[in-house]
C-alpha cells in the first residue's frame, strides 16, 4: 500500500490571480455554459492508503465517496432534467480529486448542497467533501476545513439585457436576489444596505424572478452568472464590475488534516499534469488568460 503523497508527483505552484474577458476570474463560457468537446477522463489511483484520515477510511470501507455539489449552476454544477449526473467545472474538479483518492466516477455519490447547508452537511457527516462554488473565508474555517483554492471568482450582478444597472453603485432602491447563507447575500446586507435583498435556497429561483421582473438583479460569483447569461442568451447580461474576490475551495470535515493535505496535493498536481486546464476548457471554455490559483496550506 502506498501513501497518497507517493502517488501524486510533486507539482509546481500556480499564481493566485485570475483574469479573463477583461475582469478578474471571469472567463466567458461557451454557449450553454460549457467549452464542449469530448469529456475528460481522469486516472483513478490504485493502492491508495490514507488511513490517517477518518473520512477517507469510512468512504473506502463503504466503497463510495459522497460529494456535495450544486445542481442549478450552469457551467459549474448543473444537472439537467433526466440526467443521472451533474456537469460543470466543480464536478470535474471533484472527479479529479476522487480519482486521486482511489474512487472512480461510478463510486461517487453526488449529493445536492445549497449554500445554507454546506457546513451542516460536513459537520453531520452527510457528505465527505463539498465542491460547490464554496468560498473560503475565516468564518467558515471555524467549523469546517478547506483545501485549495482551485479557482478565484468575483461577486457581480446579473441584470436584464435592457437594465440601467451598470455597477454595484446603481442598486440603491433596487431589489437584488441571492441565496440563503451565501457570501454574496451577506455582502449586499453589509455593504449595500440601501438595496432590498431577497433570498432563496437556489439561484435558479432568483433567475426566474429576474425573468418575471420581480427583482432587478441577481448577485453571486461572476462565473455562475455568466453560466446563466449563456444559458438564456440575449435575456440577461453580467454587469462586469466584480466587487469581491471569492476563492473557491473544497470543503472538508474539520481537523481531518490528512485528507486536507491529500486534496491540496491533488490540486497542485492537477496544474502540472494539465488536468485542471482540461477540466476548465471542457466546462467553462478558453483558459488562455486564466491561471490556476496557488493552494493555501493554512
Amino acid at each position: 500500500m502506498k501513501k497518497l503523497s507517493t502517488i501524486i508527483a510533486g507539482a509546481a505552484v500556480g499564481m493566485l490571480a485570475l483574469s479573463a474577458c477583461g475582469q478578474e476570474g471571469a472567463p466567458e463560457p461557451a454557449a450553454g455554459g460549457g467549452g464542449g468537446g469530448e469529456a475528460p477522463e481522469y486516472e483513478v489511483a490504485e493502492d491508495v492508503d490514507l488511513s490517517d484520515s477518518p473520512t477517507w477510511e469510512a468512504a473506502n470501507s463503504a466503497g463510495t465517496l459522497t460529494i456535495g455539489v450544486k445542481k442549478d449552476q450552469p457551467g459549474l454544477g448543473n444537472q439537467e432534467p433526466g440526467s443521472d449526473v451533474p456537469e460543470g467545472f466543480d464536478i470535474e474538479i471533484a472527479k479529479i480529486v476522487a480519482g486521486s483518492l482511489g474512487f472512480s466516477p461510478d463510486q461517487i455519490e453526488w449529493t445536492e448542497t445549497v449554500s445554507a447547508n454546506r457546513e451542516p452537511f460536513l459537520q453531520q457527516g452527510n457528505v465527505d467533501m463539498v465542491v460547490a462554488t464554496y468560498t473560503i473565508n475565516d468564518e467558515r474555517k471555524k467549523v469546517v476545513d478547506f483545501a485549495g483554492p482551485y479557482y478565484v471568482a468575483g461577486q457581480d450582478l446579473l441584470v436584464a439585457a435592457d437594465s440601467d444597472i451598470a455597477s454595484p453603485e446603481d442598486i440603491g432602491g433596487k431589489t437584488v436576489c441571492s441565496v440563503d447563507g451565501s457570501t454574496p447575500a451577506q455582502n449586499i446586507e453589509e455593504e449595500y444596505s440601501d438595496a432590498e435583498l431577497v433570498t432563496y435556497d437556489a439561484y435558479s429561483k432568483c433567475v426566474t424572478d429576474l425573468q418575471s421582473g420581480s427583482v432587478d438583479a441577481v448577485t453571486t460569483d461572476d462565473a455562475i452568472l455568466r453560466g446563466y447569461a449563456a444559458q438564456y442568451e440575449g435575456e440577461f447580461s453580467v454587469v462586469g464590475e466584480p466587487f469581491t474576490d471569492e476563492p473557491y475551495g473544497v470543503g472538508l470535515p474539520q481537523d481531518d488534516d490528512a485528507l486536507r493535505d491529500a486534496v491540496n496535493d491533488v490540486l497542485e498536481a492537477s496544474m502540472e499534469d494539465g488536468t485542471w486546464t482540461e477540466a476548465f476548457e471542457y466546462t467553462l471554455g478558453d483558459s488562455s488568460d486564466v491561471e490556476q490559483p496557488e493552494v493555501d496550506r493554512y
